[in-house]
């Protein structure tokens, strides 16, 4: 497991209490983290291409609960760019702009949506990981894509996503794939919502 990658992500609300967490994760043992088995990939055979695929430039941020999250976007950043190679929807992907190019901005903000992650965690904690818990982060992914040229249009699409991570003795979540790290969970869930995204653009009449 990257530990790097691990504090970058860890749950928002357990993330300010980061020394304690790491208490309880000694004391509960490992955590285990499920990649949530609603959003399915769509792979790029079932985007529908433009005849001329053109260039893009890429604006790509994470956020936590909204706010820019440096660590992680330097992180996750590289996972997002192999997803949107692979797409086939671009002759080229820079962070700069590009002759005739578009401009595609990605964001995926970084939600709790566990009710009181933090005392969840404390209890499993003091009962030495007899009593599990869940922690459910959800993941916004907000995809603007400005179409080139002179008064382009802008074209906005979203998808949602969901990583839980289990405590203790806490069973696995329902309708959820378990993931060998936190790094592969990341990993499946960037390529899983951003392919829902980029095939709902691909499909867009405006798209070019």
């Amino acid at each position: 497991m990257s530990f790097s990658l691990l504090a970058a992500l860890r749950p928002v609300r357990i993330c300010l209490r980061a020394a304690f967490l790491g208490a309880i994760v000694a004391l509960a043992g490992c955590a285990t983290h499920y990649v949530d088995g609603s959003v399915k990939e769509i792979a790029p055979a079932q985007f529908t291409r433009p005849a001329r695929p053109g260039p893009v430039q890429l604006v790509f941020e994470f956020q936590t609960k909204g706010a820019a999250n440096a660590r992680a976007t330097e992180k996750i950043k590289p996972m997002a760019v192999e997803s949107l190679k692979d797409s086939g929807l671009f002759s080229q992907i820079d962070e700069k702009p590009l002759p005739g190019g578009a401009l595609l901005s990605v964001v995926i903000n970084n939600i709790v949506l566990t009710d009181d992650a933090y005392s969840k965690g404390f209890m499993t904690g003091l009962t030495l990981g007899a009593a599990g818990s869940t922690v459910t982060d959800g993941y916004v992914c907000t995809v603007k894509y400005v179409v080139p040229g002179a008064g382009g249009a802008t074209i906005t699409k979203t998808a949602r996503h969901a990583i839980h991570t289990t405590l203790g003795s806490a069973g696995a979540p329902a309708n959820a794939v378990k993931a060998a790290s936190i790094e592969e969970a990341v990993r499946s869930m960037v390529r899983q919502v951003l392919s829902n995204a980029m095939n709902d653009l691909s499909k867009d009449a405006a798209f070019k």
